[in-house]
C-alpha cells in the first residue's frame, strides 16, 4: 500500500484545485489519479494540458483508444486499463476493440493494427522505431502527424501510469467493473 495522498478539493495546494473542481464537475468525482497528481501542481497541469491536446489530434475515438490502451497494457497500468476501458464505452468505442486491446489479441482492422504496432514499437524501443515500422505506418494510411501524435499520447501515458505504478492508485469504484490484470 502506497501512502500517497489522494486529495479532495479542500486538501488540494491551491494551484491544484481548479482543475479538480472541473473534474468533479464533469464527472461528478474526483479520479483517485487526479486526486493524487493534484500534490504537484505542474504535474497535474502538465497531465491535464497533454489529455487536452491528445484527446483533439487528429485521431478518432477508436484510434485513440488504441494508443492509450495499447500504452496502458505495455506498461501494466492496473488503474489506467480499467479507466480507459470505461472511457471507450463513453465514447461509442466498439466493445470488440476494447476487449482486443485487453487482452492482446488482433486489431479488428488493418489500419487499428498498424497503429497498435506502430504504438508498441515506439514504446518498446523508445522512440527508435525502424524504416520499416515507419513504412508500415505510413502504408496504412497515417502520416508524419500521427507519429508526432502518437508520441504526444505516449507522453501523456507516461504521467499516468509512472503516477500509478509509484502511488498505487487505487481504482476508483466507477472503473472497478472493468479491472485488469495482464494474463
Amino acid at each position: 500500500m502506497s501512502n500517497f495522498k489522494i486529495h479532495t478539493i479542500e486538501s488540494a495546494p491551491a494551484d491544484s484545485k481548479t482543475i479538480l473542481e472541473g473534474a468533479k464537475a464533469q464527472m461528478g468525482t474526483i479520479p483517485n489519479l487526479l486526486g493524487t497528481m493534484s500534490e504537484s501542481p505542474s504535474t497535474l497541469k502538465a497531465y491535464n494540458l497533454l489529455n487536452e491536446q491528445f484527446t483533439n489530434s487528429s485521431f478518432n475515438a477508436e484510434e485513440l483508444t488504441v494508443v492509450w490502451q495499447t500504452i496502458n497494457v505495455e506498461h501494466e497500468c492496473h488503474y489506467c486499463v480499467p479507466a480507459h476501458t470505461a472511457i471507450a464505452h463513453s465514447m461509442k468505442v466498439d466493445e470488440a476493440l476494447t476487449d482486443a486491446l485487453r487482452n492482446s489479441e488482433a486489431m479488428p482492422t488493418a489500419k487499428l493494427q498498424a497503429l497498435h504496432d506502430f504504438t508498441l514499437s515506439i514504446v518498446r524501443n523508445r522512440g527508435n522505431v525502424s524504416e520499416d515500422d515507419l513504412k508500415a505506418f505510413f502504408a496504412a494510411g497515417y502520416a508524419q502527424q500521427q507519429v508526432l501524435e502518437v508520441i504526444l499520447g505516449l507522453s501523456q501515458k507516461v504521467i499516468s501510469n509512472y503516477v500509478n505504478h509509484v502511488a498505487k492508485t487505487p481504482v476508483d469504484p466507477m472503473f472497478e467493473s472493468f479491472a485488469w490484470s495482464k494474463k
